[in-house]
């Protein structure tokens, strides 16, 4: 099946997903003697939009770590379609998960078509070279994300919110049914932040990603659960979890919901 996404002047094709169950049960990390999570367990179902929210310093980014194999959790198991990824290759799990991360450095200088070649490493054998699809892969996700015309530019001279949306291209030239991102919209203006999370929201794919902005949230994602020092304070829809108690309780600060015409609820900061 195919997507139709607009960049605004064409219709781009790129390859729509199928979605999958992914699952951390009871997961554990500590840094020395403090412990980062606290028997953390969470789950999203096929095609869903599952937001990881909380303070600084709460866990989200080592829950996603440990999702995508950057730390090995102490205790407790990753499942993807309720397989424990542990006993996956590292590139079959790469088939199934792309990562957007929050910093993205390189030692060598690539073009920015090059970095993005890279998500198609899984997909090939070894010493296989890349073919006119994975070209044609390539193309169509910096056009989705709006930066064909960048292609031949070095990644390292690229802005912080350019370089997101190479990453983010990346992403899609992988082509799997999950798609784990790290504060996605750190380093992007209003208007990118929007493009990018739309962009996300139409994917075909299980989506997990840890979201600083509320309203971001409270906008796109099916459901949230919220982290405190390393535990689970809250779960639901947005609508469930956002509201001015949980805010003050969680975040240390008042707030009001309102909502627009369209019955969405955005959070003023009082």
């Amino acid at each position: 099946a195919l997507l139709y996404l607009s960049n605004g002047k064409e219709i781009i094709w790129i390859r729509r997903g199928q979605g999958m169950k992914v699952e951390a049960e009871q997961v554990e990390v500590s840094y020395g003697a403090r412990k980062i999570l606290k028997e953390v367990s969470i789950n999203a179902g096929e095609r869903e939009f599952v937001g990881i929210i909380g303070p600084n310093g709460s866990g989200k980014s080592t829950l996603l770590k440990c999702m995508y194999r950057i730390l090995k959790p102490e205790k407790g198991c990753i499942y993807l379609d309720g397989r424990e990824m542990q006993s996956m290759s590292v590139r079959e799990s790469a088939r199934k998960m792309a990562v957007v991360a929050q910093h993205n450095y390189y030692n060598f200088e690539f073009s920015v078509s090059e970095v993005v070649l890279m998500g198609r490493a899984p997909h090939k054998k070894a010493l296989e070279r890349d073919n006119a699809r994975d070209y044609e892969i390539v193309e169509e996700a910096l056009k989705t994300v709006g930066m064909w015309e960048f292609r031949q530019r070095s990644f390292s001279t690229l802005s912080g919110g350019e370089q997101q949306r190479v990453i983010l291209a990346r992403a899609l030239a992988q082509q799997t049914p999950c798609l784990i991102l790290d504060e996605p919209t750190n380093h992007l203006d209003i208007t990118h932040q929007l493009q990018l999370m739309k962009l996300v929201k139409q994917l075909d794919a299980t989506i997990i990603s840890a979201i600083h902005d509320l309203n971001i949230a409270a906008a796109f994602c099916d459901k949230l659960y919220a982290l405190k020092d390393g535990e689970i304070v809250g779960y639901g829809t947005p609508e469930e979890v956002l509201t001015r108690e949980f805010i003050q309780e969680v975040y240390e600060v008042e707030a009001e919901i309102a909502r627009d015409r369209k019955g969405k609820i955005h959070i003023l900061f009082l």
